[in-house]
């Protein structure tokens, strides 16, 4: 925001425009309207909406339920693969406790925006779980499809955790990452591992693995002087010992996100998985791969069985892990500070935003609707009240200070 306003300064600047620039907090608040008015007009009453729901934690006690929508008919033809223009945001529901009864509270309330949705779409948190499948049991025109990319995580990471040598592979990727962070050798350093969602990113460093050894094989036809060959053997030798199971693990990765590709890209239909195991006519040279194919496989069949006929239905959520990404990088540190008005930005960043759209937002929504939303939903930040105790500190200090000084007079 401040790089944008900045930016009017320098161009008025130099084509001797003569014209004021907005300030950092006008592009602010000019967003939130968007997003206000994005979040709030009609939508659409019909039978073939699809919502994707998920949670957004932050700091602090406070979840929000985001339940962004497409329709059946708006889906692009060739492939399901949804970008931020082709979705609409539904719902915002910052919240401080949440559990299955009140989700499927906030799903009935929904309702009154697009009509009772075709699909639901969502991870398996329990709470969600919980409310979606209340309201199934409610509405039998919806099915409840969990998402294909938190399955396949499930699966990798129920493969991986009993696995002795994965755990003892993370763990000196672990050790030499501490080792070379600050060494000549930082380059060759480990990615980061995450402690939330780490089988959803486990392919990360299972290629790590496989690209070092690659260099550690290259050394031995290098110009690289002895001692610094015996340094990055010493802090990087210990790979070769998994070079067999980097090779397992990858072919693990490999069907897992063959599967994922597939349904994200084509969806879920009547007879998919039959579709898909061709696709996956893979040589695999380990019972655990072709285990984890065929449980895949039988998985896409269990959820092709809510598609009708001639029907395509969505088989993946990651367009809203992209949206909930794209706001905490919006945020940047303030992401770790609690829920903002920042919020209402998320919906500003989808659907598509024409002139028409932008003159509408800015007509319809003044400012003092803005600040209300946020302070009905939101209430005071964390860093307000931080603000405040520091302030509140602060004040003690002086009095002390004072009552010290007229002791001493």
């Amino acid at each position: 925001m401040r790089g944008a306003s900045r930016v009017f300064e320098i161009v008025s600047s130099f084509f001797k425009l003569g014209q004021p620039s907005p300030s950092w907090y006008s592009g602010r608040l000019w967003l939130l309207r968007i997003g206000y008015y994005k979040l709030f007009r009609e939508k659409e009453t019909a039978d073939d909406w699809i919502w994707i729901i998920d949670h957004t934690i932050q700091i602090g006690n406070e979840k929000c339920l985001i339940i962004l929508g497409v329709r059946q008919s708006a889906l692009p033809p060739a492939e399901l693969y949804l970008n931020h223009e082709d979705v609409e945001p539904i719902a915002l529901l910052p919240v401080k406790k949440s559990n299955g009864q009140i989700v499927y509270e906030q799903l009935e309330n929904i309702v009154e925006k697009t009509g009772v949705p075709r699909q639901i779409l969502s991870d398996h948190g329990t709470d969600i779980k919980s409310g979606i499948e209340k309201f199934c049991q409610v509405h039998k025109q919806t099915c409840f499809t969990y998402d294909i990319k938190h399955k396949g995580a499930s699966v990798l990471k129920r493969e991986l955790e009993n696995d002795q040598s994965w755990k003892s592979f993370i763990q000196d990727a672990s050790k030499t990452s501490k080792k070379v962070q600050q060494t000549p050798l930082a380059h060759l350093a480990p990615p980061n591992q995450r402690s939330k969602a780490r089988y959803l990113n486990v392919d990360t460093l299972v290629n790590w693995g496989h690209k070092t050894l690659s260099y550690l094989n290259s050394l031995q036809d290098s110009d690289h002087c002895e001692d610094d060959l015996k340094v990055i053997h010493e802090k990087l030798g210990w790979l070769c010992q998994y070079r067999d199971h980097l090779a397992q693990w990858q072919e693990l990765i490999d069907v897992v996100k063959s599967v994922e590709e597939y349904i994200k890209f084509i969806g879920l239909y009547t007879g998919c998985h039959i579709d898909l195991s061709e696709q996956l006519d893979m040589d695999l040279t380990t019972r655990r791969a072709n285990n984890v194919r065929n449980e895949l496989v039988c998985f896409v069949q269990k959820l092709s069985l809510d598609a009708r006929d001639g029907e395509r239905l969505l088989g993946s959520s990651e367009i809203i892990e992209s949206v909930i990404g794209k706001l905490k990088s919006l945020e940047h540190d303030q992401s770790g500070s609690g829920f903002t008005g920042m919020l209402l930005s998320l919906p500003a960043m989808l659907s598509r935003t024409t002139q028409d759209v932008i003159q509408k937002a800015l007509e319809l929504v003044p400012t003092k609707k803005v600040f209300a939303w946020v302070k009905e939903n939101i209430g005071q930040s964390v860093q307000s009240k931080k603000k405040e105790v520091l302030s509140a500190i602060k004040n003690l200090e002086q009095k002390w200070d004072q009552n010290q000084a007229a002791c001493e007079g």
